[in-house]
């Protein structure tokens, strides 16, 4: 199995960010410019796949603008 095919739980997710409260990861979701990830819900927990997370952080990062000429 592609180890980006796992599913990580609300806590997982808030860690991998840093330690991002709950209350953060709520705006994110309802920040349309953001475009965040919206979770699996199953059985009222919150689940995202890995590979949509991996993507959403390699969409957030800017471009290389090569070394600094000024």
């Amino acid at each position: 199995m592609n180890p980006l095919d796992y599913l990580i739980t609300a806590p997982r997710l808030r860690h991998r960010f840093g330690g991002i409260s709950d209350m953060t990861l709520w705006r994110w979701l309802r920040d349309p410019r953001l475009q965040f990830p919206k979770p699996l819900v199953v059985n009222g927990r919150r689940y995202w796949w890995l590979r949509d997370l991996e993507e959403w952080e390699a969409a957030q990062r800017l471009p290389d603008r090569g070394p600094n000429t000024s």
